[in-house]
């Protein structure tokens, strides 16, 4: 496969791969298409935008014409689909723009492959990336999702995401288009956007700002170091099995206000506070509507038959986290002012 089509590639998690991709694979042609929302951002890949094998397009993945030529100039082998609306407070007050995204989105992409290939399938590829929501929520007693948990979305952003995730199928069963989909747990490293809770707080402690936590804060997540994501979508667009479905976790379930109190210890202790300075900004706030309890997911078959497994203990990667964004405020600065946060305050009800 040499022409690649990354998209979502000026986000978080699609920043990470497309770097992984553009510097391991210089034979490949790596084409970032990004829309350039609030969550995407070119800054996040500057060390890399003079690369030979590197192209940015800034489109819509709605927009089926501008995807189909694109398909067409750049005679696209594969697809690591990326792009995504994602927070879940968004799509409980916009779920139209959440179903455009993730559903029509992804049409659009599957139809245009789908017409280039043309039944020419021997070295094409369509992976799409989805969530560990699609599934639902377990309880404490639960073990973990795995790749047969019957889907039971709670959310606008989930629903979305889960008929993403049908339509890729369906694409395959219906058409032959080979496909992979996987579904990952939370992940946490550089570049992401500050709505995001670690982010997010740990710009609040630099500033003093209050820490808000949804209900108890006994809400439980798996948390995973983004460039460990970005190896095992590396590993599984090489060698994963066509229409197969892995899922991606980081076996490191975090309650939420126990995952808060460790930032606060490490963001703390690197900005010289005693110890426990920051704990008095954290303020409980009205707990998120259908905020599923608990997320854990299984790994194994990803880590049986590919060979891959977290490469960063929690504790390590959260200081490698910290360190980054303390390091790099100039980049977290150029977000969070102005209208973000307009959009902070009136999302959490805290200033």
């Amino acid at each position: 496969m040499k022409n690649i089509l990354i998209t979502g590639g000026a986000g978080f998690i699609g920043s990470h791969v497309v770097r992984l991709f553009v510097t391991k694979y210089p034979d490949y042609h790596i084409i970032n298409l990004d829309k350039l929302t609030y969550a995407g951002n070119l800054a996040n890949l500057k060390d890399i935008e003079n690369y030979p094998n590197y192209t940015f397009v800034k489109a819509d993945i709605c927009d089926y014409d501008t995807i189909c030529e694109l398909f067409k100039r750049y005679d696209i082998d594969g697809v690591i689909h990326l792009a995504a609306e994602s927070h879940v407070d968004r799509s409980i007050k916009d779920p139209f723009t959440f179903a455009r995204t993730n559903v029509m989105g992804t049409l659009a992409l599957l139809q245009a492959a789908k017409m280039h290939w043309n039944g020419q399938w021997e070295g094409k590829r369509f992976y799409h990336i989805s969530t560990d929501e699609v599934y639902g929520a377990l309880d404490f007693d639960d073990t973990f999702f795995t790749e047969t948990t019957k889907y039971d979305p709670h959310s606008p952003y989930s629903a979305s995401k889960a008929s993403s995730d049908h339509f890729v199928r369906a694409f395959h069963d219906t058409y032959g288009m080979p496909t992979i989909v996987t579904n990952c747990s939370n992940n946490y490293g550089p570049y992401q956007f500050p709505e995001k809770l670690i982010p997010l707080f740990i710009n609040n402690i630099r500033h003093g700002k209050p820490l808000p936590v949804y209900g108890k804060g006994e809400n439980v997540r798996d948390w995973l170091y983004v460039v460990d994501h970005a190896r095992a979508i590396d590993i599984i667009f090489h060698n994963g099995k066509i229409a197969d479905t892995y899922n991606i976790g980081g076996f490191n379930e975090w309650k939420n206000i126990d995952l808060i109190k460790v930032i606060i210890k490490t963001v703390d202790k690197l900005l010289g506070n005693p110890e426990g300075t920051s704990e008095r900004l954290i303020t409980y706030v009205t707990d998120r509507a259908g905020h599923d309890l608990r997320y854990a997911i299984d790994s194994s078959k990803l880590k049986n038959e590919l060979g891959w497994e977290p490469s960063l203990q929690f504790e390590e990667g959260i200081e490698k986290t910290v360190r980054w964004y303390l390091d790099n405020q100039e980049w977290m600065d150029n977000i969070t002012t102005g209208e973000y946060e307009k959009y902070y305050e009136s999302m959490y009800g805290v200033k």
